[in-house]
């Protein structure tokens, strides 16, 4: 309404018209004190807060995803059970992504501690984590993406002679990213027996280049060092068939000796059982490479546990 000299407004219209503008917050009163009902967010602490209703939050937080892989799919992403070996630059980075792809059951298997010199690659090393287990900060991480989640947290070094302490039966994957061959071969070995799917990862230190990163079966690939050893150790078992991420990258020679600097001035964390001191050589590293190797690992987990969409079109 338009208010001239020519206008002849009632006091009940000035009233209606006050009270319209103070709504809106056209007026401020400090004798007024108005409160808009947020509907969303009241809905959101109902979830929250209410324990009957905690499913919800999960299918929102994960609603994007179920946008590309459908209902069935994040269903059994939450009921699958994934131990991922190794939760350094390759296998942290895996881990967060299967997190955040739903997955229910995350079995983490790594002995080290979070040294300073991690904070360049490994998503779980910050300066407030330096000296913790990686496997406890990983748990913490990971509820906090998804409370609904179960993690199980093993303080190991694998190798052949732990590794009856591990039932690869009641896998649905395995992802190897540990360093040590003996180890790398001995998950290889006993997922095979217990017919579960593994993806191993392949070198990814004194790398620069994240796009030479792919995925193929290990006696398919080329250049890498340790996929060359790995083919060799694999035929002598009589296991024909292996996937893997590996690098088509030739390897960088680092301008120092590293370990000899770490032999000089150790600052791994007290009580580490692996110390950079006891490694002959120490690789160089990037935020970028370890990383993009362990999303294409994960990326391979969640598409191999998907239900076809396209057999069902």
């Amino acid at each position: 309404m338009s208010l001239t000299h020519e206008s002849f407004v009632s006091t009940r219209q000035l009233e209606r018209l006050f009270h319209e503008y103070v709504g809106i917050g056209f007026i401020r009163s400090d004798k007024i004190e108005r409160k808009p009902i947020d509907r969303k967010k009241e809905k959101y602490d109902t979830i929250v807060n209410n324990g009957k209703e905690r499913k919800n939050i999960m299918q929102n937080q994960f609603s994007r995803t179920e946008l590309l892989v459908g209902k069935e799919n994040m269903e059994r992403f939450h009921e699958a059970r994934v131990a991922v070996f190794g939760i350094g630059g390759v296998g942290g980075y895996a881990v967060e992504a299967l997190a955040r792809s739903g997955i229910g059951t995350l079995d983490l298997i790594d002995d080290d501690k979070i040294c300073l010199t991690n904070l360049n690659r490994q998503i779980f090393a910050l300066h407030s984590t330096v000296g913790r287990y990686k496997v406890d900060v990983a748990k913490e991480r990971i509820l906090d993406i998804n409370p609904e989640a179960k993690v199980n947290t093993y303080k190991t070094f694998f190798l052949p002679e732990n590794a009856d302490q591990f039932d690869f039966s009641q896998y649905d994957y395995v992802i190897d990213a540990i360093d040590t061959v003996s180890g790398k071969i001995e998950i290889i070995v006993q997922a095979n027996k217990c017919h579960v799917p593994v993806i191993s990862s392949m070198g990814a230190g004194n790398k620069m280049n994240p796009a030479a990163f792919g995925v193929a079966d290990i006696y398919e690939t080329s250049v890498c060092p340790l996929a060359r050893v790995m083919r060799r150790e694999l035929k002598k078992r009589g296991i024909d068939h292996l996937k893997v991420v590996y690098s088509r990258e030739k390897a960088m020679r680092p301008l120092e000796d590293a370990a000899g600097i770490c032999r000089m001035d150790c600052i791994c964390p007290p009580g580490a059982e692996k110390r950079c001191v006891q490694r002959r050589q120490v690789p160089g590293s990037t935020a970028f490479v370890p990383s993009a190797a362990g999303l294409i690992a994960a990326g391979e987990v969640i598409r191999d546990l998907m239900v076809s969409i396209e057999s069902k079109e």
